[in-house]
């Protein structure tokens, strides 16, 4: 059961564009994708469970259908391409995927240092068309910023998750040959290339309250 305030926008994102370092199409997008996952699971930050993608065809534009697959084998085994476009919808069988999302579950640590599951903690994002590929984290809880969303200091919960995600976009990086582009700022966060920005506190110590946007 899910423990963390989720906001309705990102706190923070980062993308990768691998348009000149990788090959366009949907193997090299999967395979980008088991790379970052192993990285991202051996921080405990994500262990993916399904793939959730929509369906486009050229020239004309969204299906409005979107498949959801249930990954019962490794992200990274050979068979998953085929399994992924034997999904494609019968109506429409030149229909193609632009936009692939890995959904699953990571861990956070409390302010106990008690390490609790949470759905969704990190969204990996894969995007590919016939000319290009880029691949996107973004997070929507508080847990990396140095204060909740009612503007609360959280020092022991900062302390226990922001290296984490610092961690991993520092590895993921390294394993993709590039930095970053963080995101445009939000509502609820501005990411940098170490994670989230710490906002200004106000004269009582507080940050912004974020809750009624929530």
């Amino acid at each position: 059961m899910t423990t963390l305030k989720r906001a309705p926008r990102e706190c923070g994102s980062w993308t990768w564009d691998l348009s000149d370092e990788a090959t366009p199409g949907l193997e090299s997008a999967l395979s980008v994708a088991a790379l970052m996952c192993n990285e991202l699971a051996r921080l405990e930050l994500l262990s993916p469970t399904q793939l959730k993608y929509s369906w486009y065809t050229l020239n004309i534009g969204p299906t409005g259908i979107t498949s959801i697959l249930e990954l019962t084998k490794s992200l990274g085994d050979p068979s998953i391409p085929e399994r992924v476009r034997g999904s494609r919808p019968s109506a429409y069988p030149s229909a193609e995927i632009a936009d692939i999302d890995v959904i699953g579950v990571g861990k956070w640590i409390d302010a106990e240092g008690r390490h609790r599951i949470e759905p969704e903690l990190i969204n990996l994002s894969l995007s590919t068309t016939l000319t290009d590929l880029s691949a996107e984290i973004s997070v929507h809880h508080d847990i990396w910023g140095r204060y909740d969303f009612a503007g609360h200091p959280h020092p022991e919960v900062h302390q226990n998750n922001a290296p984490r995600i610092a961690a991993a976009l520092k590895e993921i990086s390294t394993l993709l040959g590039m930095p970053p582009e963080p995101g445009e700022p939000t509502y609820f966060g501005t990411a940098t290339l170490e994670g989230l920005a710490t906002p200004d506190a106000y004269e009582d110590g507080l940050g912004p309250d974020l809750t009624s946007r929530l």
